[in-house]
């Protein structure tokens, strides 16, 4: 069973798929290859951030308060991020979120059984839409600090 040590530390996103009660394919919210981070820590908080692979940027030249709506909206439904303090129990994580880029988000519990299999997470979990319910299975692997070289400080 895992426990709290296990999960300790920086996860990056492998895959994110989602199966269906009323049907037999999966679908892949962010893409096919998803970026994303998942870090919890010692003291109780997680924080999980997904985005697509590749993504729109921002005009350069334009401020972020004056770029369209729809732009804005194209980049929130290609981003998600929640965060909050977490517990284990019983072989399951339970995430309770206290900021999120969704607004319903906040104040829910975010339940997902969890499986350790040496580096790799893999968290699942399922909810109800439109009465069909929805198998999240969300693949993670641990990143090592090695991983990615932190960017210099100013004068260095």
């Amino acid at each position: 069973m895992i426990s709290k040590t296990d999960l300790v530390g920086a996860w990056e996103l492998e895959s994110w798929a989602i199966g269906y009660s009323d049907r037999d394919d999966f679908s892949y919210p962010y893409g096919e290859e998803p970026r994303g981070l998942l870090v919890y820590t010692d003291d109780g908080w997680m924080s999980a951030a997904i985005a697509r692979g590749e993504r729109a940027r921002f005009p350069d030249d334009v401020s972020y308060r004056k770029v369209p709506d729809q732009t804005k909206g194209e980049a929130f439904s290609s981003y998600f991020h929640y965060a909050g303090r977490y517990r284990i129990q019983e072989g399951d994580v339970i995430h309770y979120v206290s900021m999120s880029l969704n607004p319903n988000f906040p104040g829910t519990e975010q339940l997902r059984h969890a499986e350790l299999d040496g580096q790799t997470l893999v968290l699942s979990g399922k909810d109800r839409v439109g009465g069909v319910e929805r198998f999240h299975s969300l693949v993670w692997h641990r990143s090592s600090p090695s991983d990615v070289e932190p960017p210099l400080e100013a004068g260095a």
